[in-house]
């Protein structure tokens, strides 16, 4: 469910100096790294389909789609917790246009430590409300994630090796810190995902990975 990091996307390093994000210095190039974790949504959970009747996949029996966009997120990593306030629209379309419905969708939110660890994880619900007459809904959603700064941070050894300067020509300069599993697994380790998505059944999951 939750992809794997690519780790060339997990090592945003720490810049020094007066460097500037994606400027090239005498030691390569830097980037920033921010605490704060990367938020999205997981393949196959922005979606959901209902049918009436339950057991039917025919298309003629989808009752109610919905999809979970426009995700948005803002971050305070002042303190000793770093708060990520995710908001998203779910927009929805039924099948008859009748008398006015609710539908209740319930959704997720789940933090990821190193890319496959789930360390938390809490469901609530949005509700679309049809208006008589009418196929087509909308709602907002919002979710908080904290994650301890103290494990968001790389450890100072580690951050001297990512962002040491390397001369070209030097032996050094050709080995890859990343190269090191102890090195590897800090940056994995203080890398955090934030992800939210609709909780869907397996038989809706199935669909949604297979349709």
């Amino acid at each position: 469910m939750v992809r794997k990091l690519a780790i060339s996307a997990l090592i945003l390093l720490a810049a020094g100096g007066c460097s500037r994000t994606g400027e090239i210095t005498d030691g390569g190039i830097t980037a920033l790294r921010s605490a704060c974790p990367r938020v999205g949504v997981p393949a196959g959970t922005g979606d959901v389909t209902q049918f009436n009747p339950p057991s039917s996949r025919e298309a003629s029996a989808i009752d109610v789609t919905a999809t979970l966009t426009n995700v948005t997120s803002t971050c305070d990593e002042a303190g000793e917790q770093i708060v990520t306030t995710i908001n998203f629209e779910v927009l929805g379309s039924r099948r008859d246009a009748g008398a006015a419905r609710d539908v209740s969708l319930p959704y997720f939110v789940t933090v990821v430590r190193g890319g496959t660890a789930v360390i938390a994880k809490s469901i609530n619900r949005v509700t679309l409300h049809f208006e008589a007459g009418q196929t087509r809904a909308s709602t907002k959603g919002q979710a908080t994630t904290r994650v301890d700064h103290a494990a968001a941070t790389l450890p100072e050894d580690v951050r001297r090796r990512l962002t040491e300067k390397r001369k070209a020509g030097e032996e050094a300069a050709a080995m890859d810190p990343l190269a090191d599993p102890a090195v590897r697994q800090a940056v994995l380790s203080a890398t955090f995902e934030a992800l939210v998505g609709f909780q869907l059944t397996e038989d809706q999951l199935k669909y949604n990975m297979t349709r």
